[in-house]
Parts: structure tokens; C-alpha cells; sequence
């Protein structure tokens, strides 16, 4: 898991960086929200943001709109303000945790789990225009009718979905999806690239490949 420190006070983010180390996240920081945003065009696959309040350049009630505008990812507010007011405010501008200065460490940890998986169960289907994925049924409709996939096909289509806008290679693919002990080459994913892009029939073009490494799962 990946996680993004937006935090002036650089002990304040040495500190989580240090617990989120030890819980096995990757962790990128930002001072201010000015770089924070920087930071988000560039990597595509954070998975909860640590947001202070009083920053210069941009405060995080400046910082947050933006996010909120363009990007799902679950937010904890972390501050040194206790005033119910702005915990309203901030929870009335979409925060999934708000967090008081000075913190326990340790409890943010458990913060970022409970507020994690809050967010991936309500990841149960992937909608894009007409095509529709149900996670838990293990189906796939186009137009609101179901399209057989192969197994493989199924598992590729699902990791693309959850990985939007990351180039992957053709290295990954086989071992997120054949495993690390398969016995194959590049072939085997080429070939069920093209046996996927062939079952999407008109979405195909959400596959698009990357010349001298692999594919990227983009929405137009």
C-alpha cells in the first residue's frame, strides 16, 4: 500500500513515514499542497493521503477540494486544530478520518487500515459507459449482456481495472496473474491480450499498449 504525506512539519512525516515503514507501506511526501498535486499527476495508484490543515502555498481545505475534484482516494485530515468546527468542515468536504495533533502514531496506523478497507469494500463492480464488471459475481456485461471470458481473460481484465492509468509490463502481468513460478514467456500475455481486446469488442481500445514494455488500462 502507498501512501501520501502532505505535512510541513518534516518530523511529522518522518514520524509516519517511520510507522508506515514498519507496517510495510511505501510512503511519498509533499510539504505543501501545491506539491502534493504534483505528486498525484505523477503516481496513479495511492492508496490514502495524509492531509494537514495549515500549510503555506495551499492549505489543505484548498488542497482537498482539488483532490476531491479529480481523484478517489480516501483522505485523513491530520491536524492541530480540535475545534468541532473544523472537523465538520472537514468531513462536510469528504475527509474519511480526521486526526488531532499531537497523534499516536500507532493509532494513525490503525486509522489508515480501518479507513483502507472501508474503501475497498465498496469496490464490489467497475461501471465505464456500458461495460460493467461484478467483482463478486465474477461477470461481465456489455450493454447488459454477459460476455464469456476465460478465466485468465477475467483475472487480466480485473488487475487492469484496479490499475488504471499504470503502465504495466508484460513481467508483471505474468506474475501477478500466472504466478511467479510459471514456466511461460511475453507470448502468453500478448496472446490473451489480444483474446481480451477481442471478447470487449467495442471497448477493446481501454487496453492500449506501451511500445517496449507492456500495456496501461485507460478510460478515454
Amino acid at each position: 500500500m502507498k501512501l501520501l504525506i502532505v505535512d510541513d512539519e518534516i518530523g511529522i512525516r518522518e514520524v509516519i513515514k517511520e510507522y508506515s515503514k514498519n507496517e510495510g507501506y511505501d510512503t511519498l511526501e509533499a510539504e505543501n499542497g501545491i506539491e502534493a498535486l504534483k505528486v498525484l499527476e505523477n503516481n496513479h495508484s495511492i492508496d490514502v493521503i495524509i492531509l494537514d490543515i495549515m500549510m503555506p502555498k495551499m492549505d489543505g481545505y484548498t488542497t482537498l477540494e482539488k483532490i476531491k475534484e479529480n481523484y478517489k482516494i480516501p483522505v485523513i485530515m491530520l491536524s492541530a486544530r480540535a475545534d468541532e468546527f473544523d472537523k465538520l468542515q472537514s468531513f462536510n468536504m469528504g475527509v474519511d478520518d480526521y486526526v488531532t495533533k499531537p497523534f499516536s502514531p500507532k493509532e494513525l496506523m490503525a486509522r489508515i487500515k480501518v479507513v483502507t478497507n472501508r474503501n475497498k469494500q465498496t469496490l464490489e463492480e467497475y461501471n465505464y459507459k456500458s461495460l460493467k464488471i461484478d467483482y463478486l459475481g465474477h461477470t461481465v456485461l456489455i450493454n447488459n449482456k454477459e460476455i464469456k471470458l476465460t478465466p485468465k481473460e477475467y483475472e487480466l481484465l480485473c488487475f487492469f481495472t484496479q490499475n488504471k492509468g499504470i503502465a504495466l509490463s508484460r513481467e508483471t502481468l505474468l506474475s501477478k496473474i500466472w504466478g511467479y513460478d510459471f514456466y511461460g514467456d511475453d507470448r502468453t500475455v500478448d496472446t490473451h491480450i489480444k483474446m481480451l481486446r477481442n471478447s470487449l469488442g467495442e471497448y477493446r481500445y481501454l487496453i492500449k499498449t506501451v511500445r517496449g514494455m507492456g500495456y496501461k488500462y485507460e478510460e478515454k
